[in-house]
């Protein structure tokens, strides 16, 4: 397809929480995508269809496969992914938007970043909820959906960048709107901690 404006930013708006999710999966699957011709991504992102680039992408999102289902060290994983998956997700949503204005690149880039940030920080929070439950189970199908996802959201987004745009931005609003759900369980959670150390 023949991206334009408007389905370049519904692309970024898909493809910046995708990776707020898992920004390996994104990068490879994009990668993918376009080395093997199945899709034409814009302009500014032909780097990603590089063998090195979706080679080292896989790589590490093999490891982190394991690593983001192992309880403790995904909370670890996900703290240090706060300075790749935001500065990522902004990058890609710069170059995507390389044929239009220099101030609508910037523009992209802060949204690609604000979308990741989000996205990122929602599953952050949502790990340090179940992490400390006894069971692995709700950990690993946790991981494997966000995984799913990212994928997922991401092929659509190269195919049909409206209707992924749209899944995008409805999860956008309902992580705004679960917010101080979720900072009201991590205050509680917290507080809960010293009591059972005691």
């Amino acid at each position: 397809m023949t991206f334009t404006p408007s389905s370049i930013a519904a692309l970024i708006v898909a493809a910046s929480f995708a990776a707020g999710l898992n920004v390996y999966a994104t990068v490879a699957t994009l990668g993918l995508l376009a080395h093997f011709h199945w899709v034409v991504l814009p302009g500014g992102l032909e780097s990603l269809q590089n063998p090195w680039v979706i080679f080292v992408a896989s790589a590490l999102f093999a490891v982190e496969i394991f690593a983001d289902k192992i309880p403790a060290l995904d909370l670890v994983w996900n703290a240090a992914h706060t300075f790749i998956r935001i500065p990522v997700a902004a990058l890609i949503a710069y170059q995507a938007a390389s044929n239009l204005s220099p101030e609508m690149k910037l523009l992209a880039a802060a949204l690609g970043a604000s979308i990741a940030a989000l996205a990122h920080t929602s599953k952050t929070a949502a790990r340090a909820l179940v992490t400390p439950s006894p069971e692995p189970v709700s950990n690993i199908a946790l991981s494997a959906g966000e995984d799913v996802a990212a994928i997922s959201l991401t092929w659509l987004a190269t195919h049909h960048p409206y209707v992924a745009g749209s899944i995008a931005t409805v999860g956008i609003i309902f992580l705004l709107f679960s917010l101080r759900w979720i900072m009201v369980r991590l205050r509680r959670l917290f507080r809960r901690q010293p009591a059972l150390s005691t």
